[in-house]
């Protein structure tokens, strides 16, 4: 399995996203990346679809901090996010059950 770049990971986002799973969620979504391909994307979640920007969010309800190769592992089911959590290799701030919802709003694949 290639590894994907962050870039990649933003860029298959909206077809991951599953709108049905993000029934009354609006917020935007922050990550800030540190390591290889440190930089900073967030998404907007509104009315059951997902737009991805890089660069910084104006008001997010959620940001996650990690390094990059740590975040393209979790969203590829290569690590645990919860795991990554408690260790310490991701941090969450802002909107708890946002974070807890946050993977169930993609189909990984």
């Amino acid at each position: 399995m290639s590894v994907l770049t962050v870039k990649e990971l933003f860029e298959r986002m909206p077809q991951a996203f599953v709108a049905s799973k993000a029934a009354g969620v609006t917020a935007d979504i922050q990550f800030k990346f540190t390591g290889a391909e440190a930089g900073d994307w967030y998404v907007t979640i509104k009315d059951g679809t997902l737009q991805v920007h890089e660069g910084l969010s104006p008001a997010p309800k959620l940001t996650v901090s990690a390094d990059s190769g740590d975040i393209v592992k979790i969203f590829t089911g290569q690590m645990d996010g919860m795991q990554a959590y408690m260790s310490g290799k991701l941090r969450v701030t802002g909107d708890m059950t946002l974070a807890m919802k946050l993977m169930g709003l993609f189909k990984l694949s």
